[in-house]
């Protein structure tokens, strides 16, 4: 297995950081650097940024070289720290999918979203404070809406499915794709050699298997050398990889449909789907089981339950 990431290059002027969120290489955040000018695309959660300003000052940079925050959508795990990093960053504009702009200027809804699955206790621990922005800062990015960062082009890709207020970012400079959670799940330290493995993301409460395969589609439309995964990482999107990633969806999407109105759904459910995760890290080669179960274990239950939310709510 690959050495897990902390700080590393992966094209030029991308540098991939671990957020700090929940463990070890599970979240990332990225810095494009043009010039020097910074665009920040996701942003952890409040503890994220002093992880954030460290690694720009060894860069000769400083919070106020960012000129955008870009969360891909605003999921705490990918907007959290937004009004932390616009207070410090203050030079920064918010760039934002329009139907989830209000939920950074007014996050209340989000908090009391996440405060009913967490617990007052356990959100605090894992987001601190979140901090409203300023209306006048933020920028909404439609379909297809272009930024011109400091003469480097940027283009916004509305990709629903996984949640939708879920855009992707296309830098065409690099050939890069930062796809959020749209592209799924992949973790370095379950890479075999040059072997990687996918899964989707189906957490609630938006999840729409069909918008989400027209969505990767759509990724696949530009030809990306890379796709920029926030869980965790980049990774090359071959064939193979995206059919694997398809073929779950599907999978997992067939589990949902058969098992949501059985009394115990949640455990079938669960079961089945890491049990067919295992078997295709089996199949590259990943024989730590033990491990590799314990690493997706969160992200199997999120998913089970954004599977009996689509179906009870569809």
């Amino acid at each position: 297995m690959m050495n897990t990431l902390e700080v590393i290059n992966i094209a030029e002027g991308i540098i991939v950081i671990d957020s700090g969120y929940y463990s070890k290489d599970f979240a990332s955040i990225y810095l494009l650097r043009q010039n020097n000018k910074v665009a920040i695309i996701e942003t952890g959660t409040n503890y994220s940024v002093p992880v954030v300003e460290n690694v720009l000052i060894k860069n000769g940079l400083s919070l106020l070289d960012v000129s955008y925050v870009i969360p891909t959508h605003v999921h705490l795990d990918h907007a959290g720290g937004a009004g932390e990093l616009m207070r410090q960053c203050v030079n920064a504009s918010l760039v934002v999918h329009p139907r989830g702009a209000r939920h950074l200027i007014d996050p209340r809804k989000l908090i009391a979203g996440a405060m009913a699955v967490y617990g007052e206790e356990k959100f605090k621990e894992y987001y601190g404070e979140i901090i409203p922005i300023d209306a006048d800062r933020v920028i909404e990015a439609e379909d297809n809406f272009m930024l011109d960062f400091d003469g480097r082009e940027l283009r916004f890709i509305d990709t629903p499915g996984h949640a939708r207020h879920h855009f992707c970012i296309w830098d065409k400079l690099t050939k890069s794709m930062f796809t959020g959670d749209t592209f799924g799940i992949s973790y370095r330290d379950l890479d075999y050699q040059d072997k990687v493995y996918i899964l989707p993301s189906t957490s609630p409460v938006q999840f729409d298997p069909k918008a989400l395969i027209k969505s990767i589609n759509r990724i696949m439309e530009f030809e990306p050398e890379r796709v920029c995964l926030t869980h965790f990482s980049a990774i090359k999107p071959t064939q193979k990889i995206l059919n694997q990633l398809i073929n779950s969806i599907h999978f997992v999407s067939d589990l949902a449909i058969k098992y949501a109105n059985k009394n115990d759904a949640e455990s079938i459910i669960y079961r089945q789907m890491m049990d067919y995760f295992l078997k295709g890290l089996s199949e590259i080669g990943v024989s730590d089981t033990n491990f590799a179960e314990e690493r997706l274990s969160l992200d199997v239950k999120i998913n089970t339950q954004g599977l009996l939310y689509w179906q009870k709510n569809s």
